[in-house]
């Protein structure tokens, strides 16, 4: 039972973090999304929350700003009073080869996809160990379980994630509050659209599904990570990826 909650959901206004962040509202679950650069999609995502019976605000900022994560702190305890999950999915991709990659493609990756997680982590956790009860999401990528060309960075980052997951679910287990990563593979997403015809039919013949997932599938998954019912488990990486592991 998810009702009455309260979630941080990063980046959550395109792609897979508006689909979580619509499948937690349809749960009842009160919301903080965050978003960056797209104002016209986060726009749409407010309009969209309100036929929700839930309370919503959204918070502009970079994610790779430690600032950033003190005011989403901040505004989740004025409007809210506490926070139950936080869901750390905002990310960002400065695809090239390595030979071909520059300092700031690595660290600006870096920076927003690992430390930005860590940033809210640390943000958010004394609310959730006062509280004695908490739950934590990062978003990694199949990227970042078994690599990808012309993805250094991007794989480097969200390996750190699943190390960084791994780590804080055995330091934060004494006080409630479970932490797990899930990790997609190939989801239809902006992000995904931008890929040559090549490049799918590539990435289709490594799923046995045979077909690209939804993000909504990723958003169920969370949900799951989020409630009750995933109360006894911490520390897993779940890839939602068709098969692409199998």
């Amino acid at each position: 039972m998810l009702e009455g909650k309260t979630a941080v959901v990063t980046g959550g206004t395109r792609g897979i973090g508006r689909a979580i962040a619509l499948e937690l509202a349809a749960r009842g679950v009160n919301l903080l999304l965050t978003w960056r650069g797209n104002e016209a999609a986060a726009a749409e995502t407010a309009a969209t929350l309100k036929q929700y019976k839930i309370r919503a605000e959204l918070l502009r900022g970079d994610a790779a700003d430690p600032a950033h994560s003190r005011a989403a702190a901040a505004l989740v305890k004025e409007k809210f009073g506490k926070a139950d999950i936080l869901v750390n999915n905002a990310g960002i991709t400065r695809d090239k080869l390595l030979l071909r990659m520059n300092a700031d493609d690595f660290d600006q990756v870096v920076q927003t996809n690992l430390s930005g997680a860590f940033y809210m982590m640390q943000a958010l956790v004394p609310m959730m160990s006062k509280q004695r009860a908490g739950r934590i999401i990062n978003i990694s990528s199949l990227a970042g379980v078994r690599g990808n060309p012309g993805q250094v960075n991007y794989a480097a980052s969200k390996a750190g994630v699943i190390g960084m997951t791994l780590a804080a679910a055995k330091e934060l287990g004494a006080r409630n509050i479970t932490v797990n990563a899930v990790a997609p593979g190939y989801i239809k997403t902006d992000m995904t659209e931008a890929l040559t015809e090549e490049q799918k039919l590539n990435l289709l013949h490594a799923v046995s599904l045979k077909r690209a997932g939804a993000p909504e599938d990723v958003a169920k998954a969370v949900a799951f990570l989020a409630s009750e019912d995933a109360a006894y488990i911490t520390g897993q990486v779940l890839c939602i990826d068709g098969g692409m592991t199998a």
